[in-house]
């Protein structure tokens, strides 16, 4: 896959594609991020992006010019974009696009290639929007000086989604905000693991290797992880997670994700298939909360 991203401020990728997944997928081969400096297509001597809109108003709008003409230095066909299969995407990062979720992170990881302009100032001349942007993309309800960071928070969603970027494959599957999860709903059962397990939680003979998945989440959001040590400055490990009930530490897990979903996003909770266990859980945890 090969990820454009098109900027005035091409040094403020150094730190976001230098760490964590995203390098060690660049040095895999599993991605190719390009990073296009805008202002080094420019002609004139002050190498000028912006310009006052028509009509007045605050503010500067980036011109059309150097966008339209770096991604035609890309080799992207612009007159052809409208109902192109070609497999790619020019995506528009601003505070009036779509809102970018994980399914959309998804649809983007299956592209070979995800061409990224990032919006400044009041904005992009609307020209940009209308004739070779496929989409219009905002990462929240909320204004950003610029779409360096949406841009960066994208390529980590959709490169972690690429097969080989993570240790475990398993992983991206089964996240509170994948589809796949949303997709089976919370009345599905899965089998959590220990990510570790004391000593003295082992009785002699019993296997240490608990059940294989790391999140029962169903959609909703992920419940608490403890490591060791089991005891540090006084603060335990809860007694359920190193007693080796796997059903005990299944109905745990998932009573504290809908206790975290309830008291801080109650609207996934319209998203999912409950349970009648999920519900008598929530009934619960209601009837605690308003004591």
């Amino acid at each position: 896959m090969k990820i454009d991203i098109l900027t005035i401020f091409p040094d403020f990728f150094r730190g976001p594609l230098d760490h964590g997944i995203l390098r060690r997928a660049r040095e895999a081969g599993l991605v190719e991020v390009a990073i296009h400096d805008l202002r080094a297509i420019t002609t004139d001597r002050h190498k000028t992006v912006d310009d006052r809109p028509f009509g007045g108003g605050e503010g500067m709008v980036l011109k059309p010019e150097p966008i339209f003409e770096t991604l035609e230095s890309l080799g992207l066909r612009l007159a052809e974009r409208r109902g192109a299969a070609d497999n790619n995407a020019i995506v528009l990062l601003s505070a009036q696009g779509k809102l970018f979720r994980q399914a959309m992170a998804e649809e983007f990881s299956q592209l070979s290639r995800l061409v990224l302009i990032c919006g400044r100032y009041e904005g992009v001349d609307e020209r940009v929007s209308e004739f070779i942007a496929d989409r219009e993309v905002s990462v929240g309800d909320y204004v950003l000086t610029g779409g360096e960071l949406a841009a960066a928070i994208i390529a980590d969603a959709v490169v972690r989604l690429l097969p080989g970027a993570l240790g475990n494959e398993a992983s991206a599957r089964q996240e509170s905000f994948s589809s796949a999860v949303q997709a089976g709903g919370l009345g599905k059962t899965a089998d959590p693991r220990y990510t570790e397990q004391s000593a003295t939680a082992v009785a002699p003979g019993r296997a240490t290797s608990g059940p294989s998945s790391t999140c029962a989440s169903g959609g909703l959001l992920d419940y608490p992880h403890y490591t060791r040590p089991a005891d540090y400055r006084g603060m335990k490990v809860p007694e359920v997670l190193v007693s080796g009930n796997h059903t005990e530490i299944r109905r745990w897990r998932r009573r504290k994700s809908l206790e975290k979903t309830l008291r801080n996003r109650p609207d996934l909770l319209e998203r999912v298939a409950l349970s009648s266990e999920d519900r008598e859980l929530i009934a619960q945890i209601v009837a605690e909360m308003r004591k």
